[in-house]
């Protein structure tokens, strides 16, 4: 069991895996920071400042002034608002990462374009049997 380990660890796929998993790390930060920082002043700019977050029902029957309030009360709370948030934040989300992946994948495809062009070569001449059957009937004309 531990050599079948040793083996499945030493796989390069696992190591690829990590290093996916690292780098997937780091690359959400970015674009969270990203939709937080870029996209989402302009959503607000068009939405009218509308903040859905506050948007809660307390399921105890009581008013609260804000979300934090009730939070911090410990009541039961219908956070529709929060919800709305989110979905809209995975909508953009899932948008800049389908735009990225499109750039990568046209600047991918542009590098494997120029590696597949081939150089230009010499115009092909006449092949060898060619040669030797325009010898054989100059022999036969003499």
């Amino acid at each position: 069991m531990i050599q079948e380990f040793k083996n499945f660890i030493a796989k390069g796929n696992v190591m690829d895996m990590a290093v996916g998993i690292i780098i997937g790390a780091a690359f959400t930060a970015i674009v969270n920071s990203l939709v937080g920082d870029l996209i989402n002043p302009f959503v607000s700019l068009f939405t009218g400042g509308i903040d859905f977050s506050g948007w809660f029902y307390a399921l105890d029957g009581n008013e609260y002034a804000s979300l934090a309030a009730a939070q911090e009360a410990g009541a039961p709370i219908f956070a529709i608002g929060s919800f709305i948030m989110a979905v809209i934040n995975f909508l953009i989300i899932a948008l800049v990462v389908f735009i990225l992946v499109k750039i990568v994948n046209r600047v991918k495809e542009a590098a494997e374009g120029e590696e597949d062009t081939p150089a230009e070569t010499a115009p092909a001449g006449p092949t060898e049997i060619d040669l030797l059957i325009e010898i054989r009937d100059a022999l036969k004309k003499d």
